[in-house]
C-alpha cells in the first residue's frame, strides 16, 4: 500500500466516524425533541379530556359563587393578565438596560464576572423565596399591601435573569461591523446603540419576553404572598387592589377549597384556560416579533 492511499484510507475512516458520530447525536436530538412534543401533547390531551366539560360561555365571563362550587373564573383571568403585563413592563425595560450596560459599556473584568454570576444565581432561586422578599419588602416596608403592583413588582424581578441572558445574547448577535459602521459616519455610541444595534437585537429580545411572561402567568408560590386572594367576586379598580389569579385558584380548589372533588372538572377547566391564555399570549408576542423582523 502506498502512502497516497493510506492517507485516503486514514480519511475515509475518519469521514465515517464523524458521520456516524453525527447520525447518533442527529438521533438523539429527534428523539428529545419528539418526547417534549409527547409531552406537551399527553398533558393538553389530559387537560382537555378533564376539564372540556367546564367550559362554558358562563364559566369564562362569571365571577366563583356558592363556595366556588359554581360559577366561573373571570376575577381570576383579569388577575392574571394584569399580573403577567405588569410583570412584562418592569422586567423588559429593566432587563434591556441591564444587557445594555453589560454588553456595550461595562469594561470587562471581575465586576462584570460578578454581576453574570450574581444574575445566574437569581434564576436558580426559588420562586417562594421572591414571595417571602415580596411580603417583607413591598407588601410590609414599603406599606403596598397586597396588590396588583405587589405581584407584579415581584414577578419583574423574578423573570429578570430571563430577560437580562436573551437580551445580552440577542446584542451579542449583532455584529461589530454594524457599530464600526455607525461611529465612523461620526455617531456617537448612545445614537449606535439606540439607532443601530437595539433595533437589530430587538426581535431576538422579544424571546425573552415570550419566555418570562410564560413563567409570570404560571407562578403561584411568587403571587400568594404579594397578590392574590382567595376569593374576590370584584374585578380590580386600580393597581393596590388585590386580585384572584388562575395559578393560585387552581391550588386554592385542589388544597384548600370545600367539596374538592366536585369541583374537579373546575380545577381541570381553570387549568386549561391558563394554558390557553398563556398559549395565547405567547402567539402574540411570536406574531409581534416576526413583524420586528421583516423591518430590520
Amino acid at each position: 500500500m502506498t502512502g497516497n492511499q493510506h492517507t485516503e484510507l486514514v480519511l475515509k475512516k475518519s469521514s465515517l466516524g464523524k458521520s456516524v458520530k453525527q447520525h447518533v447525536f442527529f438521533t438523539l436530538f429527534r428523539a428529545a425533541a419528539v418526547i417534549n412534543a409527547l409531552a406537551l401533547l399527553i398533558i393538553v390531551y389530559f387537560l382537555i379530556k378533564n376539564g372540556w366539560s367546564a367550559i362554558t360561555w358562563d364559566f369564562l365571563t362569571e365571577p366563583p359563587r356558592d363556595s366556588m362550587t359554581k360559577g366561573g373564573i373571570l376575577p381570576c383571568i383579569v388577575g392574571t393578565a394584569y399580573l403577567s403585563l405588569g410583570a412584562i413592563l418592569i422586567s423588559m425595560p429593566l432587563g434591556i438596560g441591564s444587557a445594555i450596560y453589560l454588553n456595550e459599556y461595562a469594561r470587562q473584568g471581575i465586576i462584570v464576572r460578578l454581576i453574570r454570576f450574581a444574575i445566574n444565581n437569581l434564576a436558580g432561586v426559588p420562586s417562594v423565596v421572591f414571595g417571602l422578599f415580596g411580603l417583607a419588602f413591598f407588601v410590609t416596608w414599603m406599606d403596598l399591601e397586597v396588590s396588583i403592583l405587589s405581584g407584579a413588582l415581584v414577578l419583574g424581578f423574578l423573570s429578570l435573569p430571563l430577560v437580562i441572558g436573551s437580551s445580552e445574547e440577542a446584542l451579542r448577535s449583532v455584529p461589530d461591523t454594524y457599530r464600526e459602521a455607525s461611529l465612523g459616519l461620526g455617531a456617537t455610541k448612545w445614537q449606535t446603540i439606540s439607532r443601530v444595534v437595539l433595533p437589530a437585537a430587538f426581535p431576538a429580545m422579544i424571546t425573552g419576553g415570550i419566555l418570562s411572561l410564560s413563567r409570570a402567568a404560571g407562578e403561584t408560590a411568587a403571587i400568594m404572598f404579594t397578590a392574590a386572594v382567595y376569593f374576590n367576586k370584584q374585578l380590580p379598580d386600580s393597581i393596590f387592589d388585590p386580585v384572584m389569579a388562575l395559578p393560585y385558584h387552581i391550588y386554592v380548589l385542589a388544597t384548600a377549597g370545600t367539596n374538592i372533588s366536585q369541583t374537579r372538572h373546575l380545577q381541570y377547566g381553570t387549568a386549561l384556560v391558563l394554558i390557553a391564555m398563556v398559549l395565547g399570549m405567547n402567539l402574540l408576542a411570536i406574531v409581534y416579533r416576526s413583524r420586528l423582523r421583516r423591518k430590520v
